[in-house]
């Protein structure tokens, strides 16, 4: 604190702008890398945990097979309706015709409320291994 130029070097480098090293967070990866390294580690790279096995699975409700139902999408088979989806079948809705639904999963209360409707749940791995006997 005793010179006038206070650690700055020469007191005619410190004049203007030009010996400032940027605005705000430039120079963060050059010349100000000490300082970022120290105050904000956590500025550059990837952080966390991503899994590579990840799965995602397609879900379909009750009420959005109704709803293919009432407009006609679907067939009808020996009095039921087919329908064929690759994914799960989640119970959210109500079916008023019996629908044979052929699925990789079902929840509990999807699988309750089809057989009260007078229908079927089949699961595609078990059907798979009924076509092969």
């Amino acid at each position: 604190m005793g010179t006038r130029s206070w650690g700055g070097g020469n007191v005619k480098k410190r004049r203007g702008a030009g010996n400032r090293g940027g605005r705000g967070a430039a120079g963060g990866q050059k010349q100000n890398w000490t300082y970022t390294v120290k105050h904000t580690p956590k500025r550059f790279g990837r952080h966390g945990f991503h899994s590579i096995h990840k799965r995602s699975i397609d879900v379909i409700n009750l009420s959005d097979i109704e709803e293919r139902i009432a407009s006609g999408k679907l067939k009808q088979v020996n009095g039921k309706y087919e329908f064929d989806f690759k994914g799960k079948v989640l119970g959210g809705g109500n079916l008023s015709q019996p629908v044979r639904i052929t699925a990789e999963g079902f929840s509990k209360s999807a699988e309750e409320k089809i057989k009260k409707s007078g229908g079927e749940a089949v699961e595609s791995r078990k059907a798979e291994a009924e076509v092969k006997k």
